[in-house]
């Protein structure tokens, strides 16, 4: 795979040479065990993939790139280049501006942006309306490659359903941009309709299976499809695509029960689904998975508690907190400044969706077992800080490792 030219501030040595030794030593990545660093009275099980996926790294170098090549030039992105606090800001302190929050609410009003502007794209890529407002501004230096590839497969993906007159539905949460970005892409192309999660296919399921008045649907899935949709002939042949960092189990189940529902419908075989569903192979990034299936294979462990790092607006690190807080009490922390002290740790409630404090975090107990994993977005130097400040409250350091 690639190697990307990301600045150090990203980087740690310590978390860089563990990644290395299990490289080597499985490089067809069939181990999915966690790393045990034992160091005596705590022990962690760092997760066998977790931080920077080839998606984020590739943003990063192409945002530096922007800025490097650019002397002089005002360099704006269009939001958030992935969904990490500690990159961004790093970027800002580095002259970049952003047009735009995460919910596309505006921050710089495009009047104030000239031809002669340096705008970056973030990973997520971006809709058609928004290509158009750049083009029209006649804004030359743009940087279109910091886009995921494999956001990019899935639009090709939707292009080859609307090739063979499939309606498009999109599974992903209807406010990330990634999602906003695909559905743009596809009701282009194609009749299009997002949806969140089962409770929608559900829902959807009834309309095709005109268990629910086709009037309804316009209520039922506002501002969720494209213009022109009809309920009754669009939902006959369907595709499906998906976000690429949703939970794996979900989007299987989904992808699953709307075949079922196709094959009832149109009381169809295994051998001719196609005539009515596109077989779209799953679209989650390959980091998605694999940091899923470690977290899958480290909760196979005991721990005493579990700690994600992340961004709190990253879809990939609240799927992995989610499989945690299963098994174990589950702290989701921005870096190790969440760590207040050994009583306090600030953290993220990704149901509530605000920070809540807990105190006595840490069990009292003469070993301490703790899972530990990041987002794809997340730096590797935060997993380090967070591994040296758990260690001091046991007068222990990575340096003993």
């Amino acid at each position: 795979m690639k190697a990307f030219n990301i600045p150090e501030i990203y980087k740690s040595e310590f978390i860089t040479s563990i990644k290395k030794d299990r490289q080597e030593n499985d490089r067809m990545k069939r181990n999915l065990m966690p790393s045990v660093l034992d160091f005596g009275k705590v022990k962690i099980h760092l997760a066998r993939h977790f931080g920077f996926c080839y998606g984020v790294e590739n943003a990063i170098e192409i945002a530096y790139a922007a800025i490097n090549e650019n002397p002089g030039k005002r360099i704006f992105l269009l939001s958030e280049i992935i969904h990490n606090s500690h990159v961004n800001l790093a970027l800002e302190e580095n002259g970049v501006r952003f047009i735009m929050d995460t919910s596309g609410n505006q921050l710089i009003p495009w009047e104030e942006i000239k031809a002669d502007d340096v705008i970056i794209i973030p990973a997520f890529g971006t809709t058609l309306e928004m290509e158009r407002i750049l083009n029209d501004k006649g804004i030359k230096q743009i940087y279109y490659k910091s886009k995921c590839p494999f956001v990019e497969k899935v639009w090709t993906r939707v292009s080859q359903i609307a090739d063979n007159d499939y309606t498009v539905i999109v599974h992903g949460q209807p406010d990330h941009e990634e999602t906003r970005a695909t559905f743009s892409h596809s009701k282009s192309v194609a009749p299009s309709l997002i949806i969140k999660d089962m409770t929608e296919a559900l829902l959807l399921a009834d309309f095709m299976m005109n268990r629910r008045p086709a009037t309804d649907f316009s209520e039922v899935f506002r501002d969720r499809y494209s213009e022109g949709f009809d309920a009754n002939q669009d939902l006959n042949r369907i595709g499906v695509v998906n976000q690429t960092t949703l939970l794996a189990s979900d989007t299987q189940e989904i992808a699953d029960f709307l075949l079922q529902t196709v094959k009832e419908k149109h009381g169809l075989k295994e051998s001719n689904t196609s005539e009515h569903f596109a077989n779209m192979k799953d679209t989650l990034c390959y980091a998605t998975n694999d940091n899923q299936s470690a977290v899958i294979n480290m909760l196979l462990l005991d721990a005493d508690l579990a700690i994600v790092v992340g961004g709190y607006n990253s879809s990939n690190s609240s799927h992995l907190v989610e499989l945690c807080e299963e098994r174990l009490p589950t702290y989701f922390i921005s870096s190790c400044d969440s760590m207040v002290s050994d009583e306090e740790i600030s953290h993220w409630d990704i149901h509530a969706r605000k920070l809540k404090t807990t105190f006595s975090y840490l069990p009292d107990k003469e070993l301490v077992v703790v899972h530990l994993t990041s987002g794809a977005s997340c730096p590797d130097i935060l997993i380090e800080n967070v591994i040296r400040k758990l260690l001091s409250y046991y007068d222990l350091s990575i340096d003993l490792y």
